[in-house]
């Protein structure tokens, strides 16, 4: 009955292994010298670099400062311990910044990331003020990234522009706080609201300064907390500007 029966070849199934275990561990090697991006094939999200961005603001630590403009790949920004900064913060409470995720498929950011990648043994690359704010101006809303990295972009520019252009950076953080909604844009929103607050009081646009405090309260209730929720001294801070601009704003006619 068995004898028309024969074992299968062991050695054939140990090899098929062997070679899976070996092209995985070239795999590996690739992504942590910084050849390939592990989000390339696993992070749905599409993001293949990341960079820091700090506001164009005379009160940013120099810590943080020294930081804006850097880029950083996917496997760097895994690690348990990173950080885009390096140091600590000078500030009792933290500067404002962003790390902001890009796909980045047009001309200027495809450049960007190939430098990136070349560099990557070196820990990443930094571009100037002027030279993010030339990336940004790209073509990207013609690129198949459009919508994965528009967001993004409008916190790049938003921060990138205060001094140069405050009208671009209103408009950028007014973009942020009305149409973020994925996860990974969620810690865009307390730098957004603050920012835009600090800039709208420069413009003497008390009113919608006002509103954009009252809009954040509701977003962020007190009850509340979370890994992107603002921290105490942020909220503090809009706290006692809405106290001022109570105070100093005339009362709504009764009807």
């Amino acid at each position: 009955m068995l004898e028309g029966w024969q074992s299968p070849d062991v050695t054939v199934y140990f090899m098929a292994i062997l070679g899976l275990i070996v092209v995985w561990q070239y795999y590996q090697m690739q992504i942590m010298s910084g050849r390939i991006l592990a989000i390339d094939i696993f992070d749905r999200s599409g993001i293949r670099m990341y960079i820091y961005v700090t506001p164009s603001d005379d009160h940013i630590c120099e810590v943080c400062a020294a930081s804006n403009g850097c880029f950083f790949l996917p496997s760097q920004v895994a690690k348990k311990k990173f950080s885009p900064l390096s140091g600590k913060c000078q500030r009792s409470t933290p500067c404002i910044g962003a790390l902001v995720g890009l796909y980045g498929a047009w001309l200027e950011a495809r450049g960007v990331l190939e430098h990136l990648r070349t560099n990557a043994k070196k820990g990443g690359i930094q571009l100037s003020t002027e030279e993010v704010r030339a990336l940004v101006s790209g073509q990207w809303e013609r690129c198949i990234s459009a919508d994965t990295d528009r967001l993004g972009i409008h916190m790049i520019e938003a921060l990138s522009y205060e001094k140069i252009n405050p009208e671009v950076s209103v408009e950028g953080y007014r973009y942020v706080v009305n149409e973020v909604k994925e996860v990974r844009h969620l810690l865009f929103l307390v730098p957004a609201y603050l920012r835009l607050m600090q800039l709208l009081l420069l413009a003497k646009e008390e009113a919608e300064a006002l509103e954009t405090i009252e809009r954040f309260e509701a977003r962020f209730p007190q009850t509340k907390r979370g890994p992107h929720f603002p921290s105490d001294e942020q909220r503090a801070i809009m706290k006692t500007k809405k106290s001022q601009l109570l105070k100093d704003l005339p009362l709504p006619l009764s009807a």
